[in-house]
């Protein structure tokens, strides 16, 4: 079993640098400013031979009881509650400050392993930072600099010492090369789902009710979720790797880097994932926004869900469903046939709705078309339908072919590629979709000239 690691500290001071440092990767957001971080993030850390479970959290401040960063200290208590040890750290340019004193008594009552570190060591003024934290009573301070790397050695030294034993190598996740997978694995792995929308869409009350506790902060206040994470659910035995990200708004009206930063994250979550589903707030569904952002999902090639939220707000009324799929259809129609569900995530309507309809959307996106009956569905369309003289010659298509899945992607061998209108490719993608059943998921249907074989062969030199 992994050994779990919470590094805890007050804001500031560098906790989310070290996450990063330690993950190998830019997973969790940093910024100057105070209190980015919000939720407990975890990842899979590795300093040289020891590998261990790391979890990033919140500063430790204090706040009312209810308000946003008392709850945001409950996740790191959680935290705390989980771990096997605790990476206290502190801002050694800075030195001791009261917090730092009142938060070292809080690890000390956790009766749990402490390492202190010194962070941002580097320099006289650190040196002398590093030096006063001898009072907090922890130990011997570990002077690093998680933003340069420096003192990892010293840092792998004093791990080594905390933990019981190395743990073996995790399994790294990769979304390429699963082209030959055959249907039992693909069945087997977690379907990377990203859940995207505008603010306050309720992305993340969602995910706590699919996990059946309060793991990521909700609040009334847009804008709650910066960091995208990721949580691990299974449902009907099915695992899921579901990843929470912050409300997507118009650029013109993003101004603070911080959001910023945050809207990138999440862009990255929807890359990163194979299905994405995009929430929308049901007394403001289909905005500006939301069809920028279904627009986005289809560009990245990434199968979608639609899910209209805060269902239990609507007064029902007889064929609401129907019509939002008509809707749907209407405003969307890059993604025709995409599975609409109405869902409340506060109230766990619909939820089992929405994870077959995932499921479905992932089996779709994965499809591989048989041969025999793509080429009697392409004679068939283009006899229906023959493609238009363009400055009166004849455009002539010669075959098609299936070249990946994830999403489907054929390759269509032509003369004069160019000269193809965008028109006709649209029809031959809605024909595709309608014949093959693949509703909703990205088509992708390249271009390519088939070779001239009367075309005159260059001399060679004599």
């Amino acid at each position: 079993m992994s050994f779990t690691i919470a590094i805890i500290g007050r804001p500031n001071v560098g906790k989310s640098t070290l996450f990063n440092r330690l993950v190998g990767q830019k997973l969790a957001l940093v910024d100057d400013e105070p209190g980015v971080t919000r939720d407990r993030r975890e990842g899979q850390a590795r300093l040289y031979d020891l590998d261990f479970t790391i979890i990033d959290t919140a500063g430790l401040d204090e706040g009312a009881k209810g308000s946003l960063t008392a709850r945001m200290q409950e996740q790191t208590e959680t935290a705390i509650e989980l771990a096997d040890a605790l990476m206290f750290v502190i801002d050694a340019r800075v030195g001791l400050t009261p917090t730092d004193r009142a938060f070292a008594d809080f690890a000390r009552k956790a009766n749990k392993p402490v390492l202190l570190i010194a962070n941002k060591a580097e320099g006289k003024h650190g040196e002398i930072g590093a030096m006063e934290s001898y009072a907090l009573g922890l130990g011997d301070p570990v002077q690093i600099s998680a933003e340069h790397g420096e003192g990892m050695g010293d840092l792998h030294e004093a791990l080594s010492a905390l933990m019981p034993e190395p743990v073996g190598e995790g399994e790294e996740e990769e979304i390429e090369g699963v082209e030959n997978w055959s249907d039992e694995e693909i069945a087997q792995r977690p379907i990377r789902v990203a859940i995207v929308g505008r603010p306050n869409a309720g992305k993340s009350t969602l995910i706590n009710h699919l996990l059946g506790e309060e793991r990521l902060l909700t609040s009334p206040e847009a804008g709650t979720t910066r960091d995208s994470i990721a949580v691990e659910i299974t449902w009907q035995g099915r695992q899921f790797r579901v990843f929470d990200t912050a409300g997507l708004r118009r650029r013109s009206r993003i101004e603070e880097k911080l959001e910023k930063l945050s809207v990138a994250d999440a862009l990255r979550a929807v890359r990163f994932a194979e299905v994405v589903v995009m929430m929308m707030d049901s007394q403001n569904k289909f905005e500006e926004q939301d069809l920028r952002i279904a627009d986005l999902i289809e560009r990245e090639g990434r199968a979608i869900v639609l899910a209209v939220n805060k269902w239990d707000l609507v007064e029902r009324k007889p064929n609401q469903i129907s019509q939002l799929r008509t809707d749907a259809d209407h405003w969307l129609p890059q993604v025709k046939g995409a599975p609409i569900v109405a869902v409340s995530g506060l109230m766990g309507e619909g939820i089992d709705r929405l994870m077959i309809a995932i499921q479905e959307a992932y089996a779709v996106w994965n499809r591989r078309l048989p041969t025999a009956a793509l080429n009697r569905w392409f004679e068939q369309a283009i006899q229906a339908s023959p493609p238009p003289a363009v400055s009166g010659r004849r455009l002539k298509l010669n075959y098609i072919t299936q070249v990946k899945a994830r999403p489907p992607s054929f390759v269509l061998f032509c003369s004069r590629a160019d000269a193809i209108p965008r028109s006709y490719l649209r029809y031959l993608t809605n024909s595709l979709r309608e014949t093959f059943d693949l509703p909703g998921t990205p088509i992708r249907i390249t271009l390519r000239e088939k070779a001239n074989p009367f075309a005159h062969k260059r001399k060679r030199p004599s």
